[in-house]
């Protein structure tokens, strides 16, 4: 996506799970790879931290630390928090963090624990440790604004089209208007700034991608959609804009040979008038 998409904005996960499966042993160098590769090419990382980040079980606990008891897997998650920010702190890619994607979220995902205290606890530390990083959060419903402390430098919206609810497809009520709207009450109550950290541009459909033919795959995230999604984007005024899908793109391309998916993003996006937006990148 650096090479023929142009790409050079990026969010990265520390996958905790990959990362330290055993306790006490951690194996960066995947992420090392991928980090020193943006750098190369002159791109920018907002690097994911904590427990809870993209991709399912949305959760990555370790086996170890989840079957600890709450006290112990909450010193253990931050002894891993430690350990990452020390490690790229100074790396040259990375401008940014984001803490626990929808980090309240209790409904979606395996193995979920909300515990506000020990987020404070999380965001203090980073602070400590990186202070001159902004820090992202994400919000963990799709119409509500952040009230309540740990409050982010920086907000984070995902806008979501075309789901599927567990027995139809259907269409999400956001708008663009809702939005800028919510954009609005947070740049008055709270005065951060708000981007939409993910566009959907991958299916939502009844099972895993990779189960789905290219037919399902395209009742929620045809090329029609994809166009409508970048626009519906773009209207709401919220820059940057993260989009949230590359890895299907990339796999329809090369696994089922098919470049449709990938023709319909670069044709929309090069319609872009406002070049502010970027590929998120599971590690």
């Amino acid at each position: 996506m650096i090479g023929t998409g142009g790409f050079r904005r990026f969010r990265m996960m520390s996958y905790w799970d990959d990362l330290e499966p055993i306790q006490g042993t951690l194996d960066f160098s995947d992420l090392d790879w991928q980090l020193d590769h943006v750098a190369a090419a002159g791109g920018k990382v907002t690097l994911c931290l904590g427990a809870r980040q993209p991709r399912w079980p949305e959760n990555h606990w370790p086996d170890w630390a989840w079957q600890s008891p709450h006290a112990i897997r909450s010193l253990a998650l931050l002894a891993f928090i430690r350990s990452v920010v020390e490690r790229y702190r100074n790396h040259p890619a990375i401008v940014s963090y984001q803490l626990e994607n929808e980090a309240l979220l209790k409904t979606f995902g395996e193995r979920a624990e909300v515990d506000r205290p020990r987020l404070r606890v999380e965001y203090e530390l980073i602070k400590e440790l990186d202070p001159h990083k902004p820090i992202l959060m994400s919000t963990s419903t799709s119409w509500g604004i952040p009230l309540r402390k740990p409050m982010p430098d920086i907000v984070g919206f995902s806008y979501y089209q075309i789901i599927f609810n567990g027995q139809k497809y259907t269409t999400a009520f956001h708008t663009p208007l809702l939005h800028r709207t919510r954009k609005r009450l947070i740049k008055l109550l709270k005065n951060r700034q708000v981007h939409i950290h993910e566009l959907q541009l991958e299916p939502w459909g009844p099972k895993a991608i990779w189960e789905m033919s290219p037919e399902e795959q395209d009742k929620s995230m045809g090329p029609a959609q994809i166009a409508r999604n970048i626009s519906l984007g773009r209207q709401t005024g919220l820059y940057p804009i993260d989009l949230w899908g590359g890895e299907w793109w990339y796999w329809r391309t090369h696994v089922l040979q098919d470049n449709s998916t990938w023709h319909a993003v670069h044709k929309a996006l090069s319609a872009e008038t406002v070049p502010q937006v970027s590929l998120l990148a599971a590690a």
